[in-house]
């Protein structure tokens, strides 16, 4: 749907800068745009590696696995049908601790990894269901925690919003770093509604 509503957008404004005699400003505009977005990328790309070395410097420090030590309790609360020392449970923390940190490309492969654990999770509780004859989760259905890590990870809090404050800095922003107060508290409101609703919905499952 996206890729019509663009496709619509980028033929209307043509279609108008030719009926005006402006495609000579529409061909700089996108030479302009394209030079723009190499820089962007560039950018971007020197933050991502710089972050992403520093979470895994802080692995191989042992760092993460402390911290995702602490974050048992935080799993276990939000996550009350995944067993104990579950693998599923190591990803969802070092997803939730690398978004934390505002670093979204390092969080994606744990949260990856953490839904395929989940999904085995699943499979393995429908194959229990079945030779047990109780009602299993229906195949291609999402299960609770499921729902409940995509919803916590949309909302994630983070404390450093890393693409937000390298996006002012490429604009020219005076002072990049301005928007970490209104970030941390935007995302901290997003993530309580999240943890209410799951847990919510998680009451209404178990009545």
């Amino acid at each position: 749907m996206l890729n019509y509503l663009w496709a619509g957008m980028i033929a209307a404004g043509i279609f108008w800068a030719a009926v005006h005699g402006n495609m000579a400003a529409v061909t700089n505009g996108v030479l302009d745009s394209v030079k723009e977005a190499v820089a962007l990328c560039v950018t971007m790309l020197g933050i991502m590696s710089f972050w992403c070395g520093i979470l895994k410097v802080g692995e191989e420090a042992g760092l993460i696995g402390e911290l995702t030590k602490k974050m048992k309790p935080v799993i276990r609360f939000l996550f009350p049908g995944l067993p104990t020392e579950h693998p599923a449970a190591s990803h969802i923390a070092t997803n939730m601790i690398a978004n934390i940190l505002g670093l979204g490309w390092a969080a994606t492969p744990a949260g990856l990894r953490a839904m395929e654990e989940l999904k085995n999770l699943e499979e393995e509780r429908r194959a229990a269901g079945s030779a047990q004859g109780t009602r299993a989760m229906p195949r291609g259905t999402a299960s609770n925690e499921m729902c409940a890590f995509l919803i916590i990870n949309i909302s994630s809090l983070q404390l450093i919003p890393i693409n937000m404050i390298a996006y002012r800095s490429q604009y020219g922003s005076v002072n990049p770093a301005a928007v970490v107060g209104p970030g941390i508290a935007a995302t901290a409101v997003s993530t309580l509604v999240a943890v209410v609703y799951c847990k919510m919905m998680d009451g209404k499952r178990r009545v």
